[in-house]
């Protein structure tokens, strides 16, 4: 079977009754996805951008930047066959470790008896044992117990049940097929919160909630790398959990059939020849070739107005400009693309110059009004994987802000060529950080920079090699074929022709600007904070006299108002069955959905609810409020 991989486009599918355009392997099956080096990778070409060079790191100063910094490797049937790790294999695990990269062995055996079969467990910077457990650093030869060890009372009652082997390590009790069914009444009758783990046919008791994974994020936490920046690799069920965690998840030729279904990559090989071609890509491309295998990572932009298909961006390895005029919802489609990466882990900064982010969640704000940000104060936090950091620029005067971002940028690049992170850089008000007087801004932001979001009203008045980063243009607002205009004349670029020249509320154009296909249009996905105050406000708050619904009926003898979505059902539910489908009918309640509630979606569901003319007045009422409920009070 040849290493080479090779991905095609896939056509639109049908899913969830939407369309959703992805990328997929041939054959369709996960572990037997090939992309072919140097390929041209898009998704529909909107907002996955082709891959530029993917035989070459990303650098920084000189310096290789490399995307996966650890490799984390099962040990029975993976680097290991019958127990025995060969010469090559450690050749090339040795081969990794010159990279720079970390490595991490996660594996269901007990310490003592890994270290009697694994001499080499040196080779390894952290291992986690007893299926997540124990972790061991052999340099030290300190460890960390992460769970309680089952009572004697288990243990003996096995022993007298006939159960044998049976093996006790620090936590972990196993014993092997076909105990398993009076290990499973041992636990019931005793009552006891444990879980049975299966590795083929050995058989592993542990505390409830403890696997691989969960040993695994311990491991990676005290290294201060994130699971996005490290490549898994395994045979077995017991390892679906830890592979599940890591960004790139690869199968030995000879695992099962399940784990390579799940696998992002399996290897021609089996065993450790297998993990030494796994090695050796990492090596040579940083698995770069694997990119179009991980579109679980991709995040939602919205979904088309065409066809409602969904967009994706690349979490990794593109640069995005959000241009478009004041009060075009820049702001809130940019905190609805950073609480979808912070909800899949990635680690985002942002550079917040009026503090329009001091309400994100689970993000720490550093700076106010009254304070300046510490530098040191947000590199601190930025070395815990899983924080993410607004920078609030309040407190510094306006024409110390550049300064204070000339300053930070470069250190937080040195801690991206350590620790890949933080994996997005936000850069609000880019015309006052980065304008044109800046000129070469080469000399701060190199070409090859990557995972840089940049938010400004005037892309005219943004440096020219800053705009020139950009992979997707998103133009949200009025006027958007302007201010397209405005970004292809700074490039140099004829400006791409748009179907509309106006957008609505909440929609945006995206234009992939290195992919041959034209710009298109899209509803954007609101931020959790601005659904939350969309369905407080709609639902529950006070709309003014002219934004209310007034149930009139066909003669207009009524003048019943409803403030609000509350009210409206209240109302709904009271009024006689004439006046009701007379609104129906006439698409009155579709209208002010669409038009006061702002909500295209309910209106467009109440709007073939009423085209059903034999409907009875009390099943469209239910059908109606049915609509509202499951988008307001279920959000609420």
């Amino acid at each position: 079977m040849s290493a080479t991989l090779q991905c095609d486009i896939a056509t639109p599918s049908q899913q969830g009754g939407k369309q959703k355009y992805s990328v997929h392997s041939e054959p369709k099956r996960r572990g037997k996805c090939e992309p072919s080096p140097g390929a041209s990778i898009t998704e529909a070409g909107y907002g996955i951008l082709e891959t530029r060079g993917v035989f070459t790191y990303k650098t920084w100063k000189g310096e290789k930047l490399m995307r996966y910094l650890a490799l984390a490797c099962d040990y029975d049937g993976t680097i290991a066959s019958a127990g025995v790790v060969d010469a090559s294999t450690l050749a090339a695990l040795e081969r990794l470790r010159a990279s720079g990269r970390k490595l991490i062995l996660v594996t269901g055996r007990e310490l003592d008896d890994l270290c009697r079969v694994f001499p080499h467990i040196t080779l390894f910077d952290l291992v986690v044992a007893e299926n997540g457990a124990l972790l061991y650093w052999p340099t030290t030869r300190a460890e960390q117990v992460l769970g309680e060890r089952p009572p004697e009372a288990f243990i003996t009652t096995l022993q007298q049940r006939g159960v044998a082997p049976l093996s006790c390590g620090r936590v972990i009790v196993a014993t092997w097929h076909p105990h398993e069914t009076t290990v499973v009444e041992v636990i019931r009758d005793l009552g006891l919160e444990l879980q049975v783990i299966f590795n083929k046919d050995a058989v592993m008791v542990l505390p409830s909630g403890v696997n691989k994974a969960t040993g695994l994020r311990v491991a990676l936490d005290s290294l201060g790398l994130s699971p996005h920046n490290v490549v898994g690799v395994g045979d077995a069920e017991n390892d679906h959990a830890f592979l599940s965690l890591c960004e790139g998840a690869v199968a030995v030729a000879n695992a099962l059939s399940m784990l390579q279904e799940y696998a992002d990559w399996t290897t021609p090989h089996d065993h450790g020849a297998g993990v030494s071609e796994l090695i050796d890509r990492i090596v040579s491309t940083d698995l770069a070739d694997l990119e179009p295998c991980l579109q679980r990572h991709h995040i939602l932009l919205g979904m088309r107005t065409d066809n409602d298909a969904e967009i994706f961006l690349k979490p990794y390895g593109v640069n995005v400009l959000l241009a478009g005029t004041s009060g075009g919802g820049k702001t809130t489609l940019a905190m609805g693309i950073i609480e979808r990466l912070i909800e899949q882990a990635y680690q985002v900064c942002v550079i917040d110059p009026e503090g329009d982010y001091a309400h994100l969640e689970d993000a720490i704000v550093l700076g106010s009004a009254a304070r300046s940000p510490d530098p040191e104060e947000v590199l601190q936090l930025l070395e815990k994987p899983q924080q993410s950091v607004v920078i609030n620029l309040l407190g510094t005067s306006l024409e110390d802000r550049p300064a204070f971002f000339y300053r930070l940028l470069p250190r937080l690049q040195e801690l991206r060529a350590r620790t890949g992170r933080p994996h997005w850089i936000v850069v609000d008000e880019t015309h006052h950080l980065l304008p044109p007087a800046l000129e070469p801004a080469a000399l701060l932001l190199p070409q090859n920079i990557y995972g840089l979001m940049m938010l400004t009203v005037q892309p005219q008045h943004v440096a020219k090699d800053v705009l020139a980063l950009a992979d997707v243009i998103i133009v949200i607002g009025e006027a958007p074929h302007e201010t397209l205009r405005h970004c292809s004349d700074m490039l140099g670029l004829l400006p791409p022709a748009l179907v509309s020249q106006t957008m609505e509320q909440g929609h945006a154009v995206l234009w992939a600007r290195h992919e041959t296909a034209p710009p298109v249009q899209f509803r954007t996905v609101p931020p959790r904070v601005e659904r939350q105050r969309h369905v407080r406000k709609y639902m529950e708050g006070e709309l003014g006299k002219e934004r209310s619904f007034y149930f009139r009926g066909p003669a207009g003898k009524l003048n019943l108002r409803a403030q609000n979505l509350m009210v409206f059902i209240q109302l709904a539910e009271g009024v006689d069955d004439a006046t009701w489908l007379h609104h129906l009918h006439q698409g009155d309640y579709a209208r002010w959905f669409r038009d006061v509630i702002k909500d295209t979606d309910l209106a467009e569901e109440t709007s073939e609810i009423g085209k059903h003319h034999a409907r009875s007045a009390r099943e469209s009422r239910a059908l109606v409020k049915t609509a509202i409920e499951k988008r307001y009070t279920a959000s609420a």
